[in-house]
Order: C-alpha cells, then structure tokens, then sequence
C-alpha cells in the first residue's frame, strides 16, 4: 500500500516534514532536464528493480513522473517489496506545474 498525494497536499507535506523524503524522479533524462524538484534523484522506472538496494525501505520516498502514472506502477513495485512509507504524486510534474509553480515548464 502507497499513498496517494496531490501536488499541493505533496507541498505542504514536504514544507512539514522533519527528515526529508527521498524524492525519486522515475521518469527519463531529457524530462528531467526539462523540469524537476530541487533536491530530486533521477532514476528511470526501467533501472528501479535493479536499484532496490541503494534504497531504505524504511524511509519516506516519494515517487514523481510526467503525469502520475509511471511513479504510481514504481510507487506500487515499492510497497510489493516491502518500503513502508512511499507517496505517489498523483497528477506529476504536470499536475505540480499547474497548481503549484505555474513558472515551471510543461511538456
């Protein structure tokens, strides 16, 4: 099981939070360099099942893709393996660029 965040409840949450998520960016190198959070770690949905062990299962991670549903496939093969605090941001980059920072660039 995973949870489910919108751009703006991932905002808040982020600005309340004590440690810092894990903020995993699944999707591939020319979308990432086209936008992304500050302090996010690209690793491509394909490379994930290769990298489980680089990751705490016991750590926050948040899941980010285009619009929500690569990192919701990743956010799930996460919580199957047995990572315990894992969000998904529902609506992606695109969703976080509408309702959070309009000044981001779309794609």
């Amino acid at each position: 099981m995973f949870a489910e965040y919108s751009p703006r409840e991932l905002k808040s949450h982020l600005e309340l939070a004590d440690t810092e998520p894990v903020l995993l960016d699944v999707r591939e190198p020319w979308e990432y360099e086209r936008c992304h959070l500050p302090k996010t770690t690209l690793v491509p949905m394909r490379q994930i099942p290769g990298m489980l062990h680089d990751l705490d299962p016991d750590q926050e991670i948040v899941v980010i893709c285009h619009h929500g549903i690569r990192s919701r496939a990743v956010a799930g093969f996460l919580a199957k393996h047995n990572f315990t605090r894992v969000i998904n941001l529902s609506t992606g980059m695109d969703g976080w660029a509408k309702e959070v920072d309009p000044s981001m660039p779309v794609y």
